[in-house]
């Protein structure tokens, strides 16, 4: 599933193109995209035809298009889901289930005369639509369906000391506090694993049992493994994560920990080893991450 880097592309890529354009059609090919919007296709295309795209923003893995009337199209790209621009006419994917047809302005070149508007095509593409759209009422600043999501470790207003007091009240494991989008957004089962081996932390060593220059150390190696992977477009191990472009990330050559097992620590020489965590898995070294000592019954 797409995390806070590869969002950050894709939204990143949105903002350089679609900001400034007019919506002049949409095309609904499926409605499962469009599920959550209580207006249903015809009502979620009407609500946004004629509306001005002001500007393009992201809390955690969510991302918005905030309209000039104040609403917002939020999307989540769920495992598969791909925002596209094409120029028009260009040949549809197989999953294609949303068309969006913008008046976008023209890239100016300098000394030379460019048409104000050019025509620009925005695709939601999504093979197991696990992903959606929905237009929010009043959202352009932050819609009302994700105010519950927390700041995510790269937003400049994430407050560290929130964070560090908060994480040293839970019995959880840190890595399911790293997951856990009301703590901290954006950090999902790859990067989470990947900060964990930076710090030499093992997964499952509990919030409570880590001091407070700990968890700030793992901060900024939570930082880091994302600043580097926004620097490469992303994690893709397949087709499915790609840029507006159609481009893949390329941050899965770096991985010193997630989707590793068998293959010596770059640290250490012994293998990363594989375990079961939340329907998904766990990568770690099994001699830099040393698992947690059992608690005693009745003591923390």
């Amino acid at each position: 599933m797409p995390e806070l880097p590869e969002v950050e592309v894709v939204r990143a890529g949105l903002e350089r193109h679609v900001v400034g354009a007019t919506i002049d059609a949409v095309e609904v090919l499926h409605p499962r995209p469009v599920r959550r919007d209580h207006r249903g296709p015809t009502g979620f295309a009407a609500a946004l035809v004629g509306q001005r795209i002001e500007a393009v923003r992201r809390r955690g893995k969510y991302f918005w298009l905030a309209l000039a009337n104040g609403d917002a199209l939020l999307g989540h790209l769920g495992m598969s889901g791909q925002m596209l621009l094409h120029e028009p006419g260009a040949l549809d994917e197989r999953h294609l289930r949303v068309r969006f047809t913008l008046a976008a302005p023209a890239p100016q070149v300098e000394g030379a005369p460019a048409p104000v508007v050019r025509p620009l095509e925005m695709r939601f593409v999504d093979q197991r639509m696990f992903g959606g759209l929905v237009v929010s009422a009043g959202g352009a600043e932050l819609p009302s369906e994700i105010v519950h999501i927390a700041r995510d470790p790269i937003d400049p207003e994430f407050d560290d000391d929130e964070f560090v007091r908060r994480a040293r009240r839970r019995t959880s494991a840190v890595k399911r506090l790293l997951l856990d989008q009301g703590l901290i957004s954006g950090v999902g089962n790859i990067y989470a694993d990947e900060a964990l081996w930076r710090a030499r932390l093992h997964g499952e060593r509990a919030g409570d049992r880590l001091t407070g220059p700990v968890l700030r150390e793992l901060l900024g190696h939570v930082r880091d493994v994302m600043g580097q992977a926004l620097a490469q477009g992303g994690t893709s191990f397949d087709a499915l994560y790609v840029n507006v472009n159609g481009e893949s990330g390329y941050f899965d050559r770096s991985l010193d920990a997630y989707g590793q097992e068998g293959e010596p620590c770059r640290r250490c020489g012994t293998p990363i080893r594989r375990v079961a965590f939340m329907n998904r898995s766990s990568f770690f070294c099994p001699t830099c991450q040393r698992p947690p000592r059992a608690r005693r019954a009745g003591r923390r």
